[in-house]
């Protein structure tokens, strides 16, 4: 199989740039990124149980990884939830298929998203992690809109080594996340 297009990407351009930006010694200095981990709540799966699984197909097909069916941690009577019940979905990607959808993330689905200006750079931990919500599943083209019952978002949690935000958000960038520019 072929070595993914980021994957490169990040070896030839992120990890020269950031050494040269940051005066790292080493390359095993230069921040990577280890996981994207992608979240679906799934508020409504109280009252209907099938549509728990209708988002672990979603997220499957938009990952290209199984996903898994979250399960409440405990029980609240307002919502009518009881604990182990399905909740939500997510997945966790690394390696070859995390640089895989990143690559359509940021080439094919978030320019997709209506009056798309960038993504805030509000969504940093503090760590060097990074998490992005997406409003409508709809902008991957792996979601085919007449099979589509409800719109739901999603989280997308990129996980890296970096020390501070500002490696992060530099490696993010340079991996080509469109974020906002300040004015």
């Amino acid at each position: 199989m072929a070595t993914p297009r980021f994957k490169e990407k990040y070896q030839k351009e992120a990890v020269p740039a950031l050494k040269e930006k940051f005066g790292y010694k080493s390359i095993m200095e230069v921040p990577r990124l280890v996981k994207i981990c992608v979240n679906k709540g799934i508020g409504a799966a109280v009252a209907d149980k099938k549509l728990v699984e209708v988002g672990v197909d979603e997220l499957t097909q938009i990952t290209g990884q199984k996903a898994v069916a979250t399960k409440s941690k405990k029980a609240i009577s307002n919502f009518k939830l009881r604990e182990n019940m399905p909740i939500g979905a997510r997945v966790t990607l690394r390696s070859d298929r995390m640089f895989e959808f990143l690559d359509r993330l940021v080439t094919v689905a978030l320019p997709r998203v209506r009056d798309f200006k960038g993504v805030s750079d509000n969504g940093f931990d503090g760590r060097g992690n990074y998490t992005l919500g997406v409003k409508e599943q709809i902008i991957f083209p792996e979601i085919s809109i007449d099979k589509v019952t409800k719109i739901s978002g999603m989280d997308i949690t990129f996980v890296t080594t970096a020390r501070t935000d500002e490696e992060a958000r530099e490696l993010l960038k340079v991996m080509g996340m469109p974020f906002k520019t300040k004015n």
